[in-house]
């Protein structure tokens, strides 16, 4: 066959790529699990390691011809344990949920109690929430937070621990503004005699950047993925003390999946590399520190925050008092050059599809290079467009406005001029 270009194989296909490059470029990305990776990770992403079947791990593949995948995958992970300061890391699952999946199989079967922190507060759907397989595999117990901070409440974590004794521990969430609290977390375990999963996900590079508290030395399993916060890859990984090494290897590899996504390992490695430089850390800082400044933006603008603020990368608002449904505020937004997700807040009197809240982070605006003066103007434009969610005039005054921030701050590893 003759080897031709996307545009001249799939015409449509390259007009929504180019589409979509364009979108990401013209418009302020706020969904907290969305960054841009890098060129070099986009590039060994697409690369001929995408030809190469790899069923096994390093040094003990079942194909032939391993020669440089096997040097890839070993870079990966001794970057990542240097990095995090680990025993073990296991790069090959295909992202964060199957990571978790993972977890469970080694060290579940069906039918045990797990805990972890439930969707409504905050947590993830693969913590044993009703509708994801581990909260119809497992007998999921659920914890949350107080209904008067919104924070995890950890005398409802101890109780419900000593109630049900169970075999794996969840910290960690999916849309909680604030720092997780390891020490704690893992005090609860060793009482009850669980492992203690930390799920790094959202947090993974601030963690290793050194703005959020490492889970290392509480937490005997570390569940992540590799893009949001981190800068790498649609991809996941599982850090893990030495005892604990083959049991989770034996989970991936096997027990859940064939050969792992090779370039997608070569983006964590790179990922990796890039998150041990002096300008990572710095990047780490910026997202919470833009996070902070956004957050009181837009609480002095009378917004509702979950929690009072953020110290994290994410800030969670409860529009309640504004009388304007979460979905609504969010397609306002959209059409008005800003990205964000609508969400449920904690005790949420409407349904997940139509919830009170919308969920907003600054890892990819840091990416760009946005700081404290960008996001006392963002603060002020999301409140001028939720607060008249029907203007189209203003939304396209403010849409414009982004498009000329943007062209000054260009996306990372978008080829967009």
């Amino acid at each position: 066959m003759a080897d031709l270009t996307l545009a001249e194989v799939d015409p449509e296909i390259a007009q929504c790529i180019a589409d979509e490059e364009r979108r990401q470029h013209d418009k302020l990305r706020l969904i907290p699990s969305e960054n841009y990776a890098s060129t070099a990770v986009m590039e060994a992403c697409g690369s001929v390691l995408n030809n190469k079947y790899s069923e096994g791990y390093a040094g003990r593949r079942y194909y032939e011809g391993q020669q440089n995948i096997d040097r890839v995958e070993e870079l990966a992970i001794a970057r990542l344990k240097a990095l995090f300061g680990v025993d073990h890391a296991n790069v090959q699952p295909y992202s964060g949920s199957p990571a978790n999946l993972g977890v469970y199989f080694a060290f579940c079967n069906p039918g045990d109690t797990i805990m972890g922190m439930g969707l409504p507060s905050g947590g993830h759907l693969t913590h044993g929430w009703k509708v994801s397989i581990s909260g119809k595999y497992f007998n999921a117990i659920q914890y949350g937070v107080r209904r008067d901070d919104q924070l995890i409440d950890f005398d409802q974590v101890a109780t419900l621990a000593r109630e049900h004794k169970p075999k794996l521990l969840f910290c960690g969430a999916t849309a909680y503004p604030r720092v997780i609290d390891f020490a704690k977390f893992a005090e609860i375990a060793r009482e009850v005699g669980a492992i203690l999963v930390a799920d790094i996900a959202h947090i993974s590079g601030l963690v290793a950047g050194g703005a959020h508290p490492s889970p290392v030395g509480h937490a005997e399993v570390i569940s992540s993925t590799t893009h949001k916060t981190f800068r790498g890859p649609r991809g996941g990984m599982l850090l893990c003390d030495q005892k604990h090494k083959k049991a989770i290897d034996r989970a991936v590899f096997p027990g859940l999946q064939g050969g792992p996504h090779n370039g997608t390992t070569a983006g964590i490695a790179i990922a990796a590399k890039l998150a041990m430089t002096d300008e990572f850390k710095s990047y780490a800082q910026a997202i919470v520190d833009n996070s902070r400044v956004l957050a009181e933006a837009l609480s002095s603008r009378g917004f509702d925050l979950v929690t009072g603020g953020s110290d994290n990368h994410l800030i969670l608002i409860d529009l309640t008092s504004k009388d304007v449904p979460g979905k609504v505020a969010a397609q306002a937004l959209d059409r008005s050059g800003m990205v964000a997700n609508y969400n449920s807040v904690p005790f949420d009197t409407r349904k997940p599809f139509d919830p009170s809240g919308i969920r907003l982070g600054t890892p990819a605006i840091t990416s760009r290079g946005m700081g404290s003066d960008e996001m006392k103007r963002l603060g002020n434009w999301m409140a001028d467009i939720i607060e008249d969610v029907e203007n189209e005039t203003l939304s396209a005054r403010i849409a414009s406005e982004i498009k000329d921030l943007c062209d000054q701050f260009p996306a990372p590893g978008v080829p967009v001029k």
